[in-house]
């Protein structure tokens, strides 16, 4: 009795690993290889991270934004954008401070030509500090722009963070793994620094900051040089590596 009751116990686990085989196979000739190999519905899904710490005021908040939203009406961005494999890139903005304080400003959102890029710089340059001043964590706002990235609504070539700061972590685990544990998934982490404050927080970002395929940090001057250096920073980001 014993051994009959184990032959239909293989025979069970044969049937179903073979069926299970089979919905597979019908599965891939069906819809082709898993969703990652697949086509990509945008060549670059970009989070935008958005200072509202302490040491940025008022009028250095407008002047990111507003920098922002130039560098999106710029010819030169709408005809990188048009140059890639789809045409198409998807963006999404959140603000940040200290470690318990990020906010979505901006959900996913197709930018395909110069109508929707203009569409989404009038949002930015209109759009008021929904955040209350804190602390600098850097490193929350890099575990936080890593799960909107993954969790992204659309496959995409290319996994970007953006993470413009004047300042350095102060609050919150250490930028540096940080880092580390998101390149290992496959995300790069880009830099613009404003130097106002401090003059070498280029090469902290370098250091402590910055990692991932064809990583960089843009330097400005000060927060009137922002839109020139976000400008770069996106046209480089769009195009892709290679690009300087």
């Amino acid at each position: 009795m014993r051994l009959r009751t184990l032959r239909l116990s293989r025979l069970h686990c044969a049937l179903t690993m073979a069926f299970g085989l089979s919905l597979l196979a019908a599965l891939y000739l069906r819809y082709g290889t898993p969703a990652r190999a697949q086509t990509a519905d945008v060549d670059l899904a970009l989070v935008l991270a958005i200072d509202c710490s302490f040491s940025v005021d008022t009028t250095e908040f407008r002047l990111q934004m507003q920098g922002l939203g130039q560098a999106l009406r710029r010819k030169e961005i709408h005809d990188a954008i048009a140059q890639g494999t789809t045409g198409r890139i998807a963006v999404s903005v959140f603000q940040w401070s200290d470690d318990r304080s990020q906010l979505i400003v901006v959900p996913w959102t197709i930018v395909d030509g110069s109508a929707t890029a203009n569409a989404l710089a009038d949002k930015l340059e209109t759009m008021p500090r929904k955040l209350a001043e804190g602390g600098t964590s850097i490193s929350s706002a890099m575990r936080f722009a890593a799960a909107m990235l993954e969790a992204a609504p659309m496959r995409s070539e290319r996994l970007v963070m953006d993470i413009s700061s004047d300042g350095r972590n102060n609050i919150g685990i250490s930028t540096d793994r940080v880092r580390n544990d998101i390149v290992n998934r496959g995300i790069t982490i880009n830099g613009l620094v404003i130097i106002n404050e401090w003059p070498t927080l280029d090469r902290y970002f370098e250091q402590q900051v910055v990692g991932g395929p064809a990583h960089f940090v843009i330097v400005a001057n000060d927060y009137p040089a922002y839109a020139e250096a976000i400008y770069r920073k996106l046209l480089r980001e769009i195009t892709g590596p290679g690009v300087s």
